[in-house]
């Protein structure tokens, strides 16, 4: 089973790159991220001529979510179910054979110390106690997405320079971590341990073409399909020609 993560970006603009894509790397299961876009206007048919099942958790503008699968999906649940008044379409989970999986766009955090970082750490909270009431960890439980947080300097391309900035403060990193602590792992630092791997290049300062990334693109996973997993790679490639999304996909392979 292949599943890939992606923020596309707006998934409108980006048909056109998408489509090809998936035509061309025939991923099982595709969580997709910054969709941006009501449900009623995602661009269905043309991605279910594919062979795809979509569903979809939208918003006009902004986040933005969806599960697209050549298997059925059952079991679909949107939001963090929690008791927050939260309008913001930010996960998607559901069941797709024997495993579950989450598409998960965590807030940017703007900066440091700004009104929307504070919103992020909660946010993080928030989402740990939805691992914690609502999966199994015994069981295959898949979560990808963007996450907005680097785990460590191996992800940062220049590691002084974003010192303690968003996306690479202590703050957020330990706050990722104790989302994960379910029982959660990386499983991209599995099969690689070195640094200078990105899914994302800010567009505003060329960042692409100066190999300027970051890491902030994840698949976490329970111990069942953390064991299974016998690849995650980042499609770079993806990243490169006319008008891409600023991230990179990237494909993890379970048995």
């Amino acid at each position: 089973m292949r599943i890939a993560t992606w923020n596309v970006n707006s998934i409108r603009a980006r048909l056109p790159r998408v489509l090809p894509w998936l035509a061309e790397q025939r991923p099982d299961i595709v969580l997709l991220q910054e969709t941006k876009c009501l449900d009623e206007v995602f661009p269905r048919e043309a991605i279910e001529e594919l062979g795809y099942n979509i569903e979809t958790y939208g918003q006009k503008t902004y986040n933005g979510v969806a599960i697209l699968a050549r298997s059925r999906i059952t079991d679909v649940q949107k939001g963090l179910r929690d008791e927050e008044d939260d309008p913001a379409a930010r996960v998607i989970a559901a069941t797709v054979g024997d495993v579950m999986v989450l598409s998960v766009y965590v807030i940017n955090g703007q900066e440091v110390g700004a009104p929307a970082y504070a919103k992020k750490l909660e946010w993080l909270k928030r989402l740990r106690k939805l691992m914690w009431e609502k999966y199994i960890m015994t069981e295959k439980v898949v979560m990808g997405g963007d996450f907005n947080v680097t785990f460590d300097d191996r992800d940062v391309y220049d590691p002084d320079e974003w010192r303690e900035k968003i996306f690479c403060s202590t703050l957020e990193r330990e706050a990722m971590l104790r989302m994960m602590d379910s029982g959660l792992k990386d499983a991209f630092r599995k099969h690689t341990e070195d640094g200078g791997h990105y899914t994302w290049w800010d567009f505003r300062t060329r960042a692409f073409q100066r190999g300027a990334g970051l890491r902030i693109d994840h698949f976490l996973m329970s111990p069942p399909a953390y064991r299974a997993c016998t690849a995650v790679e980042i499609d770079v490639a993806a990243r490169t020609g006319e008008k891409p999304s600023d991230h990179a996909p990237v494909v993890a392979t379970l048995e």
